[in-house]
C-alpha cells in the first residue's frame, strides 16, 4: 500500500487516526501496532511472519543483554544477534546473487538455481533489519536501556510510517516517545503540511520525471543520442531525489501526526560542493548508520591514512551492496568511495580554494555519472550510456525521441524540480514567519495564503493520482 494511493489516503489513514485518537493512552501503542501490522500485511501477506520473527528475536536478544553481566556471554549474545539479522537479510536479499555468481565457478543443479532465483524480497527488510541491528548494538554498548515491553519494541520496528522505506529510525532517538508522547495541534498541523509536501514531490514531480526516465532507459542503445542520454539521467537524478525525499517527508509527517519526531533524512544534497558533503546530505539515516556501526568500529580515521581509506572503501562497498544484490550497485558504492578518498588525498584543498560553482559542477557530474550505474540493469548498458553522454552523438532516432519526450509538461517539471533542489521553499517560509512576527495582520494573511498554497498542492496531487496509473516507488526495490 503506497502512501500515494487512494486506499491509503482515504481509507487506511483516516481510520487509523480515528482509532488511535479515541483509544485510551494505555492501549494506544497496541492499537497503532496492530494497524501497522495490518498495513504490512496488505503489502506482503504471509511474509508478515518474517517481520514478526525479526521483532521477537531481537527483543529477546535485547532483554538477555540487559540481564547478562558476563563479558563473554554478552559477546556471544551480540554475535548471535548480528548473525541472525544478517542471515535473515542475506537469505532473502542476497542468496540469489551469491548462488548465481557461484554457479559461474561451480556447476549447480538447475532446480537449485531456480529455487534461489525465486526467493521473495520482503518489503522493507533492509530498513527494519538495520533498525534491529542498531538497537541490539546500542543495548550491548550500554548506550541505551533494553525495551522490556514487547509491544513498545514491536512498534519501533513495525510503525507503518517508516516501516517499508525508512528513514532508518534508531531506538535511542525515539525511546521516550514510545511511552510518553504528546500530540498537539501544532505538531499535527505540521505533520499534515509535511505529508502534503512529500505527496506533492512524489505525485507532481517524481512521477512525471520517472515516466520520461523509464522511456529513455528502455530504448535500445542505437536509438540514444547525447542530448537524450543527458535528459534521461537528469530526469532520473531528480526523480530519485523527489521520490525518496518525498517518501521521507510523508513518513516524517505521518510520524508527527501520531506524536513522533523522526530525524531528517535529506538536506538538499544537490547543492553540495563535494562528494563528502553530498553524503552528509543524502539519505542521512543510512549514511550515519554506516558511520556509527561500521566506519567507527573499523577504526574510522584513528589509524594510518591507508587504514582510513580502506575503512572508507569498505563502508561504500557495503553501502552499494545494501541498495541491491547486483554488481552495478557494488561498483556504484565503490565509485563513490573512490571519489571520497580522492577528495581526502588531493581534491579538498583545490575545492576549498576554488569558487563554489566549480565544486558544485564537479559534484553534480560525479553524481550524475554514478546514477547511471545505479539505474542501469547491467554494465554493458551503463558503460555504453555513459560513453554516449560524452560522445556528442546526435542520431536521427535520438533526436526524434528527445523531441517527443521533451514536451511542455516535462520542461515545466524540470524547471520546478531544479529550483526546489535548493532551499527556496525554506527561505520563503522563513520570510513569512518573520513578517508574521513583525506585523500580525500581514502575518495572518501570509499564513492563510501559505496554507491555501499547501492545500492547492494536495488537491493537485489528488487530481494527478486520479488521472494517472503510473505511480512507482523506487526504494521498494531495496
Amino acid at each position: 500500500m503506497l502512501f500515494s494511493s487512494p486506499t491509503f489516503l482515504f481509507l487506511f489513514l483516516p481510520i487509523t487516526l480515528l482509532l488511535v485518537f479515541i483509544s485510551p493512552k494505555a492501549i494506544r501503542n497496541m492499537v497503532l501496532l496492530l494497524l501497522s501490522l495490518l498495513f504490512y500485511t496488505c503489502g506482503e501477506g504471509k511474509y508478515l511472519i518474517i517481520l514478526l520473527l525479526s521483532i521477537f528475536a531481537n527483543y529477546i536478544v535485547g532483554v538477555l543483554l540487559s540481564k547478562e553481566e558476563g563479558v563473554f556471554s554478552r559477546k556471544l549474545l551480540i554475535i548471535a544477534g548480528v548473525i541472525f539479522n544478517l542471515s535473515l537479510l542475506g537469505f532473502f536479499k542476497y542468496s540469489g546473487f551469491f548462488v548465481d555468481n557461484l554457479s559461474f565457478i561451480i556447476p549447480l543443479p538447475k532446480q537449485y538455481l531456480n529455487f534461489f532465483e525465486h526467493v521473495h524480497l520482503p518489503l522493507g527488510i533492509s530498513f527494519f533489519t538495520f533498525q534491529a541491528l542498531s538497537y541490539i548494538i546500542d543495548v550491548y554498548n550500554k548506550e541505551t536501556a533494553a525495551q522490556k515491553n514487547i509491544i513498545n519494541y514491536a512498534l519501533l520496528i513495525a510503525l507503518f510510517p517508516h516501516q517499508i522505506a525508512g528513514p532508518i529510525i534508531r531506538y535511542k532517538h525515539i525511546a521516550s516517545q514510545l511511552t510518553d508522547r504528546i500530540i498537539t495541534r501544532e505538531k499535527f498541523g505540521y505533520g499534515i503540511e509535511r505529508f502534503i509536501i512529500g505527496l506533492s514531490k512524489k505525485m507532481l514531480l517524481a512521477n512525471t520525471l520517472g515516466y520520461a526516465t523509464d522511456q529513455i532507459f528502455s530504448l535500445p542503445l542505437e536509438q540514444l543520442s547525447t542530448p537524450l542520454c543527458w535528459l534521461g539521467i537528469v530526469c532520473y537524478t531528480l526523480q530519485l531525489y523527489y521520490d525518496f525525499s518525498g517518501y521521507s517527508d510523508m513518513a516524517i509527517g505521518l510520524g508527527a501526526m501520531f506524536g513522533f519526531h523522526f530525524l531528517e533524512n535529506f538536506n538538499f544534497p544537490y547543492i553540495s560542493t563535494s562528494i563528502q558533503e553530498f553524503w552528509r546530505r543524502w539519505h542521512i539515516s543510512l549514511s550515519s548508520w554506516f558511520r556509527d556501526y561500521v566506519y567507527i568500529p573499523l577504526g574510522g580515521n584513528r589509524g594510518s591514512k591507508a587504514r582510513t581509506y580502506l575503512n572508507l572503501f569498505i563502508v561504500f562497498l557495503l553501502t552499494g551492496f545494501w541498495h541491491g544484490a547486483s554488481w552495478t550497485f557494488i561498483v556504484w558504492g565503490l565509485y563513490h568511495g573512490f571519489f571520497i578518498v580522492l577528495e581526502r588525498l588531493f581534491l579538498n584543498n583545490w575545492l576549498q580554494k576554488s569558487a563554489k560553482l566549480i565544486g558544485h559542477v564537479y559534484t553534480i557530474v560525479v553524481v550524475l555519472v554514478g546514477w547511471v550505474l545505479f539505474r542501469a540493469d547491467n554494465f554493458p548498458y551503463a558503460w555504453s550510456y555513459i560513453k554516449e553522454m560524452f560522445s556528442f552523438h546526435f542520431s536521427r532516432y535520438g533526436q526524434s525521441n528527445f523531441l517527443l519526450l521533451f514536451n511542455s509538461e516535462l520542461i515545466v517539471t524540470l524547471i520546478i524540480s531544479i529550483l526546489f533542489t535548493m532551499p527556496v521553499f525554506t527561505f520563503v517560509k522563513r520570510k513569512i514567519s518573520n513578517i508574521a512576527f513583525n506585523n500580525s495582520f500581514v502575518g495572518l494573511v501570509g499564513k492563510l495564503s501559505y496554507r491555501l498554497f499547501i492545500f492547492s498542492f494536495f488537491l493537485l496531487s489528488i487530481l494527478y493520482m486520479a488521472a494517472n496509473t503510473y505511480n512507482p516507488f523506487i526504494y521498494f526495490r531495496f
